[in-house]
């Protein structure tokens, strides 16, 4: 008798091993990225954040400025009242401070809606004597690129200081603090949602615009301002002009 064996073959693995394989090396992606971002700049880590936060970009349309679609929202002259009120409710969200929100200083004038960022004696929005935003200084800069990021409106910003002789070196002074902190300002607004092209000038002052011209020693008079111009066209002109002098803060 002849006795034949039947082998019977065993069913084909699958590719289960493929799924877990690509999970590993999606973790593995995920991981680098993490180890980069901890080493970036925080502006860097801000603006990635912003994205996770708004995929959609519909608080700062950047793509749209790109491709060079129009943004929708536009704010003329007659507007500009309107806006102050936004941002003042954005204010309200960002914080519960009164004191912290009393920093920041709202009104429509000539050129456009102008944001005042007031220092205090200890440093607010600024670290005391340098260009360095605070963590404060940074949160508020995002908000305010978020929002004016969405409008077609040009925007300036300028630095002031007090009239306190400051010296940190022998060619660093109050012109240089003003005009390095207005550019910083520049710099983290533009990484955070304002457009590059809506930025037409920085200017530094130094005390030669004072906020309380009363005290010319206010640490309020140290400030960042931020201007948003009227959408028409003359504008562009009056920017090169030089603005008036700041009025008294209305509340």
């Amino acid at each position: 008798m002849i006795v034949k064996k039947k082998v019977v073959h065993q069913g084909h693995h699958g590719g289960a091993w493929k799924v877990a394989y690509a999970d590993f090396v999606t973790a593995m992606m995920a991981l680098f990225i993490v180890l980069w971002l901890m080493n970036t700049k925080k502006e860097i880590r801000e603006a990635v954040g912003g994205y996770f936060r708004d995929p959609s970009h519909r608080t700062r349309p950047v793509a749209a400025a790109k491709t060079g679609a129009a943004p929708e929202i536009k704010v003329s002259k007659d507007e500009m009242g309107k806006l102050k009120d936004e941002i003042t409710s954005q204010l309200a969200k960002w914080t519960q401070d009164e004191a912290l929100r009393d920093q920041v200083q709202l009104t429509v004038g000539k050129e456009g809606l102008r944001v005042e960022l007031l220092e205090t004696a200890r440093g607010m929005f600024f670290d005391s004597g340098s260009p360095r935003p605070t963590d404060k200084g940074r949160e508020l800069l995002v908000m305010l690129a978020q929002q004016l990021g969405r409008l077609p409106n040009k925007v300036l910003i300028e630095g002031h200081t007090d009239s306190k002789p400051f010296s940190n070196g022998a060619q660093y002074g109050n012109w240089e603090l003003s005009a390095d902190r207005a550019n910083a300002a520049r710099r983290l607004m533009e990484a955070s949602g304002l457009n590059p092209d809506q930025v037409i000038q920085v200017r530094g002052f130094a005390d030669r615009r004072l906020y309380n011209p009363n005290n010319p020693l206010d640490p309020g008079n140290r400030r960042v301002s931020v201007i948003v111009l009227h959408s028409q066209d003359d504008n562009a002109k009056e920017a090169g002009t030089d603005s008036p002098q700041p009025s008294s803060p209305s509340h």
